[in-house]
């Protein structure tokens, strides 16, 4: 496999993990070992990596993207002697995907605009914000079709992760209304073929937030971290600085901060592994860190 890679990129030039697919079908694992062990072959990834909540970690704390995903969408793969062609093509990626991250972020702030919009005079202002969080803060956002989780639907890549929060004395009336209107826009987003994106939301009140910051369950963790590395694209900035504060005031963030270097070194630690054990030799359960983790379904 090595010299068909080689002779590949002596053709094509250097190539991403998937475009290497593309050309060389089989097991995802050993293509990767393969490009990672070479001495005649550089693996460069782009962009950076950031924490991911996980049911089945030990200490809950890995790194997204994943291996196979960091390897297929954000790596180019070249010959160890042509540097500056690397270089080159992993410009070229990353310029992609931070194009991918600014149109999904303007999908977004149009989505919450709409909303906003369709409530009208009704508007809690000062009492409610949208905070963005996911792939797309992090400019990791990528467009490679996946399918959508309840309808198997194919969508474009990274999913827009919406946090809506408002203040207690919001009535109930208002929080409906607000969820129903989101739910049928993020519904018409994913089927409508000229947008064809996923949304994933939630809804809740200051009160809710103030549970989650107890840190004291898988669920309020991920909500925390959800809402740490959030960014306000809609409602009230004072109102989400009330709400941010919530983080540092009852110590949250040192926590995801040391869950952040748990994840590093097991990352590390799951790399070197794979990478230096024989394919046939690993385990469906080695296998399960080498491919992306669901979060989704803990978003609350």
């Amino acid at each position: 496999m090595e010299q068909e890679i080689i002779n590949l990129i002596k053709t094509n030039g250097p190539l991403s993990g998937s475009e290497i697919k593309g050309f060389i079908p089989g097991d995802n694992l050993l293509l990767w070992q393969t490009c990672k062990t070479s001495s005649n072959l550089r693996v460069k990834s782009v962009g950076g990596r950031f924490l991911r909540l996980d049911r089945r970690v030990n200490g809950f704390a890995r790194s997204s993207p994943s291996i196979l995903r960091e390897f297929l969408t954000y790596s180019v793969v070249g010959l160890t002697g042509q540097p500056q062609l690397i270089d080159k093509r992993a410009q070229e990626i990353h310029s992609r995907i931070v194009q991918v991250s600014r149109s999904k972020l303007e999908l977004a702030q149009s989505f919450v605009d709409e909303v906003k919009a369709q409530i009208g005079d009704a508007w809690p202002k000062e009492q409610a914000c949208f905070i963005l969080a996911g792939d797309i803060v992090y400019d990791m956002a990528h467009d490679v079709p996946r399918p959508e989780r309840s309808t198997g639907r194919l969508v474009r890549g990274s999913d827009i992760d919406l946090v809506v929060i408002v203040n207690d004395r919001v009535s109930d009336d208002m929080i409906q209304r607000l969820d129903t209107t989101i739910y049928q826009k993020k519904y018409r987003a994913l089927i409508s073929p000229a947008v064809n994106e996923e949304i994933d939301y939630v809804v809740k009140k200051m009160e809710r937030v103030r549970e989650q910051v107890r840190f004291d369950t898988f669920k309020n963790m991920v909500a925390c971290k959800i809402l740490q590395e959030g960014m306000l694209i809609g409602g009230s900035e004072g109102f989400y600085r009330e709400v941010i504060q919530l983080l540092p005031d009852n110590g949250v963030l040192e926590k995801l901060d040391r869950l952040q270097e748990v994840a590093i070194a097991f990352r590390k630690q799951q790399e070197d592994f794979l990478v230096q054990r024989d394919a046939d030799k690993i385990t469906p359960e080695d296998l399960y860190f080498f491919y992306p983790a669901e979060e989704s379904e803990e978003f609350e």
